[in-house]
């Protein structure tokens, strides 16, 4: 084997940019030990040695040396300055992909957190393949897979316990594209696409300046290598002169606003990188000559009078551009932004920008409502006011790395603000689908398509086989096993198995057996009316013309009707002949006639004294319903609830039979209302629904249970002397156990 100073200079030769810089490998252990203590510097030495003797002259997909590309990442993380754990993950990163004990040695050898930093770029890395697959199909459809991206940016964050394990992933990236820079290759145009659609964006929400410009010029040096020559040239500069600019104006502002008194005034800036000032020339249509922020200076001061008051040094000292001055401090903008923005001309006819905010204000910009990235990237949309509290509190997280001494404190602050109300998981195609912490693969199929829920059978989680009531996590990859046809089952909405939840399959699955019960209601009705039809000789008459005479608007409505008991026959004979010969009077389905005293008692006829009355029994009507009479031959008035679709078709045929009915001071009696409960059926649900209508000390005058397929549909006439003990009896039922729902029919 190659000793391992030779190994190094091998590695070297790759490295380019950052790492070209450090052409002494001992000025590179160097900068990777900066800030480090002794023990930490010796670790890092140990970390070099080991991982040049796994990675050799292993070579990564881009066709960079692994080793080139580890030391890259480590020298990009020492300029982000955090901990030698991160530095040491960097080094190590893909020591497990050429170690089958790779991630045990790493914990022994250099200790828990730098093997779990490592353990989370690992499967960061599983979703390479799957990134890439979105951007491919973002730009062939780029408005359908928009929110898709979304997602995915997401589930980046949820998918890791530490920040930093986000921070190495964006280093690993941007080493990528710098060897792209000095290495063409096929693949640049897609890693770069996928950069500017995933990566540059958390670089910019989590405030990496530092990265974020790197990444997208080199992308968009890559994608749009003409546009990029042209701004580059009309810049007719070197970065590094710009630089020099921005630091010759920082120094002269700095200079002026001590004059005035206001010496600890913070004036930063830097140029406006390429792809930047692409942007912005693209959204606004306007040439590169009227893009004013090329060059931007950023002045931070203690209260208003002093925003005023720099700017009025900074108009004294440049001149101001008509046209160009913003006052968000006096008029904030919509989400509460507020600053100074002015541009001004230099003496050499160069612009420059400035922003004049307090701290305050500065702070809000960055980590408040007013986020940097929200202006970016667009408007926020409703509902991810969660989310950007948490963006905000990594970000503010990133700003207190220098503080952080314990490498276990960056867990315990990242917990903090983990996404953890929302699991993202993928189908096999891999989309990435986003669920409520605690979904199950149910909820799962129901997400992706609703005919998929009714005919979910099984799952595969990670290629295993998982019960359906299995709580999925983040980044896992689910497969459901679905019959050709088939529908849910009752059982998944019993709270207690677990097999449900969220709230938008379980209105799918509900639905479904409410649509299951309305077709058998449908075939019960139409067997029902077809029998009376062939009964009174009139089989061929238009059942849709039948069902506009009873005021219904379609045939399937007048089936529904029948099968609910809810038909008169003696309207549907009158309707069918077209006279209104009484024929014998009765009611689809009548339970038995109850034989008691009569219970019209309390009961007004406006104008009319001692009228018999009787209650309707297809509505049965009870205090306090709202009822009204309808005048039969020769029964006296029958009393309806006025919410009766067989009093509706009796309004339509005769309007001139109707009374003005209502309760008296204090009805009496017993009334009979039908009940109607669904429930799983087992052994002493009968009995249990019957103790409460005992303890409620009802009268039941009628039963009538099914059961199919393990469901129980139980019809019950009970007596009650008002609505609140309706209510309270109702309200009883649906505590037995089993029951899914109950209701007066």
């Amino acid at each position: 084997m190659e000793s391992k100073a030779a190994l190094y200079n091998h590695a070297m030769v790759s490295v380019v940019h950052s790492v070209a810089a450090q052409s002494d490998l001992e000025h590179s252990l160097l900068t990777l030990c900066e800030g480090l203590s002794t023990d930490e510097s010796a670790l890092i030495r140990d970390a070099v040695v080991f991982a040049g003797e796994v990675y050799g002259d292993h070579k990564l997909g881009s066709g960079e040396g692994v080793w080139s590309h580890a030391l890259g990442m480590a020298l990009i993380i020492v300029g982000l300055k955090l901990d030698a754990d991160s530095r040491l993950a960097a080094l190590l990163f893909a020591v497990p992909t050429y170690d089958e004990r790779g991630q045990e040695r790493i914990d022994a050898r250099f200790g828990h957190a730098a093997a779990h930093l490592v353990g989370g770029i690992s499967r960061l890395n599983r979703l390479r393949p799957i990134t890439r697959d979105f951007v491919a199909d973002a730009a062939e459809s780029p408005q359908e897979m928009k929110a898709q991206i979304e997602v995915l940016r997401k589930m980046l964050l949820a998918m890791v316990e530490d920040i930093r394990v986000v921070l190495l992933r964006l280093a690993s990236r941007t080493q990528t594209l710098r060897y792209y820079a000095a290495n063409p290759d096929d693949l640049r145009a897609e890693v770069a696409r996928e950069t500017l659609e995933i990566y540059s964006p958390l670089a910019n929400r989590l405030g990496v300046w530092e990265l974020k410009w790197e990444l997208e010029d080199l992308s968009f040096r890559f994608l749009h290598p003409d546009t990029y020559k042209k701004i580059a040239k009309q810049l007719d500069e070197k970065r590094g002169e710009r630089e020099q600019f921005i630091a010759d104006a920082t120094a002269r502002l700095r200079s002026e606003l001590a004059g005035v008194g206001i010496p600890d005034a913070e004036v930063y800036g830097r140029p406006k990188h390429i792809y930047s000032i692409w942007n912005k020339m693209r959204k606004k249509d306007v040439e590169f000559s009227e893009v004013y922020d090329v060059r931007a200076l950023r002045v931070i001061v203690h209260d208003i009078k002093e925003c005023y008051t720099a700017l009025g040094i900074v108009h004294n000292i440049w001149t101001p551009i008509p046209k160009e001055f913003d006052d968000y401090i006096s008029n904030p903008k919509g989400n509460f932004y507020r600053s100074l923005h002015t541009a001004v001309r230099c003496p050499d006819g160069r612009s420059l920008e400035v922003q004049i905010r307090t701290e305050d204000m500065h702070k809000h910009a960055e980590l408040g409502v007013a986020a940097h990235w929200r202006y970016k990237e667009g408007s926020k949309k409703a509902g991810e006011d969660n989310y950007d509290e948490k963006i905000a509190w990594l970000r503010q997280l990133l700003t207190w790395k220098d503080e952080v001494a314990d490498s276990s404190d960056w867990v315990a602050h990242y917990k903090q603000a983990a996404l953890d109300e929302t699991i993202y998981v993928m189908t096999p195609q891999g989309r990435v689908v986003d669920l409520p912490r605690g979904a199950t693969p149910i909820d799962f199929a129901y997400r992706v398509h609703t005919d998929l829920g009714h005919r979910c059978r099984g799952a595969k989680v990670d290629g295993a086989l998982v019960p359906l009531n299995t709580a999925l996590e983040t980044g896992q990859r689910v497969e459901i096993v679905a019959a050709r046809e088939g529908s849910p089952s009752r059982d998944w909405l019993n709270p207690m198995l677990g097999y449900l939840f969220t709230q938008r399959a379980r209105s799918k699955v509900r639905a479904w057996f409410s649509n299951l019960a309305l077709e058998e209601t449908l075939a019960e009705g139409r067997a029902v009316v077809t029998k009376e039809l062939q009964r009174l000789g009139h089989s061929k008459v238009n059942i849709d013309d039948l069902a506009v005479k009873l005021g219904l608007a379609k045939a399937d409505d007048l089936f529904i009707a029948a099968g609910r008991n809810e038909l008169s026959m003696r309207q549907f004979q009158v309707a069918v002949r077209g006279s209104d010969t009484p024929v014998e009077e009765r009611v689809v389905h009548e339970p038995r006639r109850r034989k008691s005293q009569d219970i019209d008692r309390g009961i007004l006829i406006v104008g009319v004294d001692k009228l018999l009355t009787q209650l309707a029994r297809c509505c049965k009507p009870a205090p306090p319903d709202e009822i009204h009479g309808f005048v039969t031959r020769g029964k006296g008035v029958s009393i309806h609830r006025a919410d009766c679709p067989n009093f509706a078709n009796l309004v339509a045929l005769h309007p001139e039979r109707i009374i003005e009915t209502g309760w008296g001071g204090h009805p009496e009696g017993a009334f009979p209302v039908d009940i109607v409960v669904d429930a799983h059926d087992r052994q002493g649900l009968l009995r249990d629904v019957s103790d409460v209508f005992a303890r409620e000390k009802l009268n039941v005058i009628a039963v009538n249970t099914q059961s199919k397929q393990g469901n129980a549909h139980m019809g019950f006439t009970v007596e009650i002397s008002n609505l609140q003990q309706l209510n309270r009896t109702l309200s009883q039922v649906h505590e037995v156990p089993g029951v899914v729902g109950v209701r007066r029919a």
